[in-house]
């Protein structure tokens, strides 16, 4: 079942599927009790790693929403991180990252999710916090911070929604197929007009009547004493009153006597994409578990019909996928196909109604069933490596169910689906029913809607009229203290900071010179591994760019022993996780498994790696996929200033200056040949490394990996040189065209540092403050104070290859021109200094964070992978560390002196030209070029 909220809160929230071995009995310990105030509390220890997390579920979300007031839950939301009575503006970021932790919240349709994760000692801070915005923020809510929150949103609608291809798809959907005035009938964003014209009077009654404790659930995991959390969650929360009696929703699932056909025009879409929606039933209905099997049936792997039918036989699409939405009130069975270019939708529709046909006339077997199931034990502890998974997953349940246990009966629920309870919701919700449908194409390409489809009614925003509240110039209004039983302006201290306890890496060498690095993590029975090569697009020719991405995509269709089927199956009947992935400069074929099946999983990777099977359908299949997604890239503005700042810093003969992935004009030029030479040529032990971590020993490992060293034997891997261009004498600026854009995107800078640099972590450091965080200037400015975009940063990327440093925004199209002199002026700016403050708060960030920089498997492969990449120490973390702690304000001004260069970079903007491109002259580098 598909849940959808504006954030993926879901790291295994909504995969909660279980154990059929020995674990059935694995339980997530925690004790529950619940406030006077009616504030639901679950606590849960968690001694691992000396951090806690911190999630507070409000059961509010778009669906407690009226007509001509959408997108509050989500504006709240904004609102709530601003500031409280308390705390003062902008400073709940700043605060978590002082203390070396991490912060976020999101806004779904059922629910309004907010969290913290810190090193332990700062448990009491986190607590304050969130205390001070349930129940001492209201007051806080003046207009001017509320008109900058409005334009911030309406900006991330403008980046989401209006900028994007099928942008509008979610809109369409939710007033079409459910009726008026039904709580999903409007997105969780909301309409741009009610977002305007809300006032201040209208949140403030929104959250009195939402945002109580008799309407949350807070969840603390992690190392902490139980009897002082409870102590200081009854000093914090204890006091705020209760709200007035709330209910929850009851299931308003609907049906439809006829089926409806929708098309849209859609001004970024460069290839035709077909949707079919059924109405069907609300979450942990007892048909929501076979529904889900459903969609995997049909559109997931090698015998799904959907795949069979629109790709393989009929070469109508290259993207095909099914799925169950199942929420809280309703729920829907959706069907997408984006399709090839210039194919009708027509013939889609007719595609899908064969697929049908096909599953209804072949259709599935009991292995079947118990194959889709085979992966869901994996899934359920992948979901629960994290504490902050731990918290999602209590808090929702809780407030969902009332039983934070309740994950124990979803999952048994989901496991118990037979293969006639799939074949009774098929009949019961699919076939023969009414449905919506929706069609978006390309501008000009009406004739590929679907037949019978009627115009969707989107009302586009006009850019030189685009909606914005303005914020007036005037004295902040005094805020109105709430009385409380002690002084809340008081921030809690941290306490002593835990010690920075790096995990123990153990190395060692096969006899084909491959290294193996191993970190062993004996939480859960899990294991994740990665056999990953030096190369990757570096070692394209330039005229067959994107072979690299090619050989990873194929090595996963097959074996030379099993068909593309027979490898997928042998893979989901481990109930493991296996894939081949090229990027910059390197291969990897990374597995995630449970342990006790990773030796049946290593020697599917062997086989993988040693024995490609060069299918030649498979690889035109894949190409076919590569090229329509190379086409509906050229209607991205992020990809086409991506392209266009790539091709300046690295010039246009570097590889580098090329996608991974290719053009369209290398794409169509490659054969299997170039695929099979590159693998010839690039394949070795010798560039390769193999990282584990996981519930497994050193002596295991390096035993397991004997077979592959003498089937592998190593090799020479030539690496060619590229020059670099010279560097820019002086700024300037290029515009991409994207007629009718909503937003400009905004790419500044120049090619700087490879990772090897001695200097490489210092600029890293000394930008921090400038815009690696949520409180770096450049997005205090541009969204906090101006409201003109949803997020700004800069930054540093490199390999053993020089990379760039960037500072990037995607803004309000009217703001681009005063967007792009800000981004200037404040690195100019920046060159003079920071504050002793500021230093403090950088080396509190960075330094802090390290107690929460391995708690997972993903964490720790990752730091394997730079360990074995860059040939660092394994301690190389405490050589940050002392990095951070050595830097002076003197060395921080040196290093931003050196490395932010605003005179010297290529200004690159994509958005509209025929309204943005002349007034970006006014920035004083000459005449803007307008890239072809």
């Amino acid at each position: 079942m598909k849940r959808n909220l504006l954030f993926l809160l879901a790291i295994g929230l909504f995969t909660l599927f279980g154990c059929k071995t020995q674990k059935d009995d694995l339980n997530i310990v925690y004790e529950k009790y619940t406030l006077p105030n009616g504030l639901d509390v679950i606590l849960h220890v968690d001694r691992s790693d000396p951090i806690v997390a911190l999630a507070i579920q409000f059961h509010v979300g778009s669906n407690r929403e009226v007509e001509g007031r959408t997108g509050f839950a989500h504006l709240f939301e904004h609102m709530m991180f601003q500031k409280s009575e308390n705390v003062g503006e902008d400073q709940f970021f700043k605060i978590i990252q002082d203390a070396g932790g991490t912060l976020n919240g999101g806004t779904g349709n059922d629910a309004t999710t907010y969290y913290e994760v810190v090193p332990k000692n700062a448990l009491e801070k986190i607590l304050w916090l969130e205390s001070d915005r349930m129940g001492y923020m209201i007051n806080t809510v003046t207009q001017n911070a509320f008109s900058i929150q409005q334009n911030v949103v309406q900006n991330e609608k403008r980046q989401g929604v209006d900028n994007q291809p099928y942008g509008f798809t979610s809109w369409v959907i939710a007033t079409n197929l459910y009726p008026k005035g039904h709580p999903y009938s409007w997105t969780v964003i909301g309409e741009m007009e009610d977002l305007k014209n809300a006032s201040v009077e209208d949140v403030k009654a929104f959250h009195q009547q939402w945002y109580v404790p008799n309407n949350a659930t807070l969840v603390l995991a992690g190392d902490f004493d139980v009897d002082e959390a409870k102590k200081l969650i009854e000093k914090y929360f204890g006091e705020i009153p209760r709200g007035g009696e709330i209910t929850d929703p009851d299931p308003m699932p609907v049906t439809f006597d006829e089926t409806i056909k929708i098309y849209h025009e859609d001004n970024f879409a460069k290839a035709p994409q077909f949707r079919m929606i059924w109405p069907t039933v609300e979450d942990y209905n007892e048909d929501a578990y076979a529904l889900n099997y459903l969609a995997q049936l049909l559109s997931q792997g090698k015998k799904a019909p959907l795949y069979k039918v629109l790709e393989k036989e009929k070469k109508l699409s290259s993207s095909q996928y099914a799925y169950s939405s199942n929420q809280e009130i309703a729920g829907s069975f959706n069907i997408v196909v984006t399709a090839n270019d210039g194919v009708s939708l027509k013939d889609v529709e007719q595609g899908i109604n064969d697929a049908f046909t096909m599953f209804e006339t072949e259709g599935f077997t009991d292995a079947d069933v118990e194959r889709i199931k085979a992966g869901l034990e994996t899934n359920f502890y992948n979901g629960i490596s994290s504490i902050l998974g731990k918290s999602f997953q209590l808090a929702y349940y809780n407030e969902q169910k009332n039983d934070p246990s309740y994950y124990k009966v979803d999952l048994e629920r989901t496991k118990a689906v037979t293969k006639n309870d799939i074949l009774w919701v098929y009949n019961k919700y699919i076939k023969g029913k009414p449905f919506l449908a929706t069609s978006f194409v390309p501008k000009g390409q009406l004739d590929l809607v679907a037949e019978g489809s009627v115009k969707s009614g989107v009302v586009e925003e006009s850019i030189a009229e685009a909606t914005q509240v303005e914020i007036a110039d005037v004295e902040e209004e005094e805020i109105v203290k709430t009385p409380a039983a002690f002084d809340r302006t008081v921030m809690p201290a941290d306490g002593p900071d835990p010690l920075l306890n790096l995990p123990a890496i153990w190395s060692g060498s096969l006899s084909n010179e491959m290294n193996v690095y191993g970190i062993g993590h004996h939480e859960l029975p899990l294991i994740q591994f990665s056999i990953t090569m030096k190369g990757g697009h570096y070692l394209d020719q330039p005229d067959k760019a994107g072979v690299a991405y090619l050989v990873a995509q194929l090595m996963m269709e097959g074996t030379r022993n099993k068909t593309p089927l027979e490898l997928e199956e042998a893979i989901d009947m481990l109930g493991a996780n296996i894939n081949v992935n090229a990027s910059s400069y390197d291969i990897s074929v990374t597995a995630n498994a449970l342990v006790r099946n990773y030796d049946s999983v290593l020697s599917l990777v062997q086989e993988i790696l040693m024995e490609p099977r060069w299918d030649e359908e498979e690889f035109a299949l894949a190409k076919t996929r590569l090229l329509n997604s190379l086409k509906r890239q050229k209607a991205s503005p992020n990809a086409l200033v991506n392209e266009a700042f790539n091709k300046l810093i690295y010039g246009e003969n570097h590889i580098f200056a090329m996608d991974t992935r290719g053009t369209i004009e290398t794409i169509e030029g490659i054969t299997i040949d170039d695929l099979k030479a590159y693998y010839e040529a690039n394949f070795s032990p010798s560039v390769a490394s193999f990282l584990i971590a996981g519930d497994i020993s050193q002596e295991k490992v390096m035993n397991s990996l004997q077979a592959l060293a003498s089937a592998w034997p190593a090799k020479e891997v030539q690496f060619p040189e590229y020059s670099l261009p010279e560097v820019l004498p002086a700024s300037k600026i290029y515009f991409v065209d994207v007629p009718g854009a909503k937003q400009s995107v905004i790419n500044i800078g120049y090619l700087a540092l490879p990772r090897t640099s001695p200097d490489f972590y210092p600029a890293t450091v000394m930008n921090y403050k400038l815009g690696g965080s949520f409180s770096g200037s450049v997005n205090l400015v541009l969204r906090e104070e101006k409201g003109y975009t949803y997020g700004a940063r800069t930054g540093f990327r490199g390999s053993e290859i020089p990379g760039p440093f960037t500072a990037s925004a995607s803004v309000r199209s009217s703001a681009t021109e005063e967007s792009v002199q800000i981004f200037k002026e404040l690195m100019e700016q920046y060159r003079n200094g920071i504050t002793e403050d500021e230093l403090l708060f950088t080396k509190n960030s960075l330094i802090k964070s390290n107690a929460r920089n391995f708690e997972t498997l993903r964490a720790l492969i990752g730091m394997l992978t730079d360990i074995a990449e860059y040939d660092l120490p394994f301690d190389y973390v405490k050589n940050e560390q002392a990095i951070v702690k050595e830097m002076t304000l003197e060395r921080h001004k040196e290093l931003a002196d050196k490395y932010i260069v605003p005179e010297r970079m290529y200004y690159v903007v994509a958005g509209d030209a025929s309204t943005q491109m002349k007034p970006l002259e006014k920035i004083g580098f000459g005449k803007v070029e307008l890239v072809k």
